[in-house]
C-alpha cells in the first residue's frame, strides 16, 4: 500500500519516512498498522491529540452533532456551536484563573494564529519589528517562519524573512546567563540603532527547539522589557498549552500576564483543527473584517473542543498529569544517570532526550519505532527525542512505552 503515497505523493513527506507504516486504528495512546502491528504513540500528533485518539466523549459528541445536521461551516457568524466553545472555556478555562480575554477564532492552524497576532501588534504599535527568540518555532507561513529560528525551514522561504530582532533564548549561551542584557543596553540607548518592537513572541518551553524550558525569572524579565518599551507581550502556546505542562497554560504558574496568548493543537479535542488568540480586551483593536479567514468558523472542532473542556472540569486530571510526567522523569533520569552523552529536560508531559548528535536521535528513533513506539525528534539538527504522549495515556501504556524507549536507547548507544 505505500507504494500509492511513494508513487502519487509530494517529496515533502516528513514523519512518513521515520515511520514507515501504514496506520489504520488508534485508540487513545496506540495505533495499529494495516497489519495488525500496534504501536505504543509517545508522538500525539505532535501535542494535537492530547486527549488521545478517539475519546469516547468527544466521539459521541461529534457523532450527535452530525446526525442532528448542526452547522459545520460557519466562518464568523453566530453558532450553537461557537457559543457552546466559548462559554465553556471562559467558565472552565479562564474566569476560575481570573483571567480576561478577548476570543479571536483565526485560521485552523496554528501558524495562522500566529500570523494574525503580528498582524494585530503591529496595526497597535505602529511599529514593524519583533523579537524573538534562538531555536523557536511558530509556523511556516511567511510571517510565522520569520521568528521560527530553523534554517531547513526558513530556507524552504525563497523570500528575505525580515523585521525580526532574534536573541538568545533561557540556557542558549550557559547556564544563568542573561541573554537579554545586550538586548536591554541597546534598546536603552537611542544611538545603537536598534528601535523599539511591537511585540516580544515566546514560548516558555520551545518544543520543537529542543525541548527548552525558560526559567520564570528569565520570562518576567522578557515581559517587563516588552512592558518598558511599549511592545505587546506574547506567549505561543501552541504545543505546550492545553494541559501539556501540567497547568492548562504553560505560563499560569509562573506570574506573567501576556497580552496574547496563541492557541492551537489540542483545543481541538479530536485532533480536529482549531486555533484562536486571547487577546487583553484592551488590545483588541481590529476593525470588523480586518482579518479574516474561510475555515475559522470550524464547527466540529468547537463541538469536540468543548466537550474536551469537561476534562479541566475534573479536579484530579492536571494533577495526574503531573504524576504521569513524573513516572516518565524517573525512568528517563536513570537513563540519562547511566550515560553521560544524554541529558534531559522536562517539565509535566513532555520531556527531551539530548543526544547531542543528530545522527545517533535519529537511530535511536528508529530503533525505537521497529520496537513499537512512534517518537520524533527535534531541536537543533533533529539531536532530541521528544517524549509527548497524550494526556489520558493509561500508565501501563505509559509505562510499556517507556520501557521500550529505555530499551531502544540503550541499544543504539552500545552500538
Amino acid at each position: 500500500m505505500r507504494e500509492i503515497f511513494e508513487r502519487h505523493e509530494s517529496e515533502v513527506r516528513g514523519y512518513c519516512r521515520t515511520w514507515p507504516a501504514v496506520f489504520d486504528k488508534a485508540k487513545n495512546a496506540r495505533q495499529t498498522d494495516v497489519d495488525g502491528r500496534s504501536y505504543v504513540d509517545f508522538f500525539a500528533g505532535a501535542g494535537v491529540l492530547n486527549f488521545g485518539h478517539n475519546p469516547e466523549p468527544l466521539k459521541r459528541a461529534l457523532v450527535e452533532y452530525l446526525e442532528a445536521d448542526g452547522v459545520a461551516h460557519s466562518l464568523d457568524t453566530y453558532t450553537r456551536a461557537k457559543a457552546r466553545f466559548i462559554e465553556r472555556f471562559v467558565t472552565t478555562i479562564l474566569e476560575p484563573r481570573g483571567l480576561d480575554y478577548r476570543l479571536q477564532f483565526t485560521g485552523p492552524t496554528g501558524t495562522n494564529a500566529v500570523e494574525a497576532a503580528l498582524k494585530l501588534a503591529r496595526k497597535i504599535t505602529g511599529r514593524a519589528g519583533v523579537v524573538s527568540f534562538t531555536n523557536g518555532f511558530h509556523g511556516m507561513t511567511l510571517g510565522a517562519l520569520a521568528i521560527t529560528g530553523n534554517g531547513l525551514h526558513r530556507a524552504a522561504a525563497g523570500v528575505s524573512l525580515d523585521h525580526v530582532t532574534r536573541v538568545p533564548f533561557d540556557g542558549y549561551l550557559g547556564p544563568g546567563v542573561d541573554t537579554l542584557a545586550a538586548l536591554r543596553r541597546q534598546l536603552g540607548d537611542p544611538s545603537s540603532g536598534l528601535t523599539p518592537p511591537a511585540a516580544f513572541v515566546v514560548e516558555t518551553v520551545q518544543a520543537e527547539g529542543g525541548v527548552n524550558v525558560a526559567r520564570p525569572e528569565w520570562l518576567r524579565a522578557v515581559e517587563a522589557l516588552a512592558r518598558e518599551h511599549g511592545a505587546l507581550f506574547v506567549v505561543d502556546d501552541i504545543q505546550v498549552g492545553c494541559g501539556r505542562t501540567g497547568r492548562y497554560f504553560s505560563f499560569e504558574d509562573l506570574g506573567l500576564d501576556p497580552d496574547v496568548v496563541v492557541l492551537a493543537k489540542g483545543i481541538g479535542g479530536y485532533g480536529l483543527p482549531l486555533a484562536m488568540l486571547l487577546i487583553k480586551p484592551a488590545r483588541d483593536a481590529w476593525r470588523p473584517g480586518e482579518h479574516t479567514g474561510t475555515f475559522r468558523g470550524q464547527c466540529l472542532s468547537m463541538i469536540a473542543g468543548a466537550e474536551a473542556l469537561r476534562y479541566f472540569e475534573d479536579p484530579a486530571f492536571l494533577p495526574s498529569v503531573l504524576a504521569k510526567g513524573r513516572r516518565a522523569d524517573e525512568a528517563l533520569s536513570a537513563l540519562v544517570d547511566r550515560h553521560e552523552s544524554l541529558s534531559l529536560r522536562s517539565k509535566g508531559m513532555i520531556h527531551g532526550i539530548d543526544f547531542g548528535d543528530g545522527a545517533l536521535a535519529a537511530r535511536a528513533c528508529a530503533e525505537a519505532f521497529a520496537r513499537g513506539l512512534i517518537i520524533a525528534t527535534c531541536g537543533p539538527g533533529g539531536r532530541v527525542l521528544k517524549v509527548m504522549a497524550p494526556l489520558t495515556i493509561e500508565d501501563d501504556t505509559l509505562d510499556e512505552g517507556l520501557a521500550i524507549l529505555v530499551d531502544a536507547i540503550e541499544a543504539t548507544l552500545a552500538r
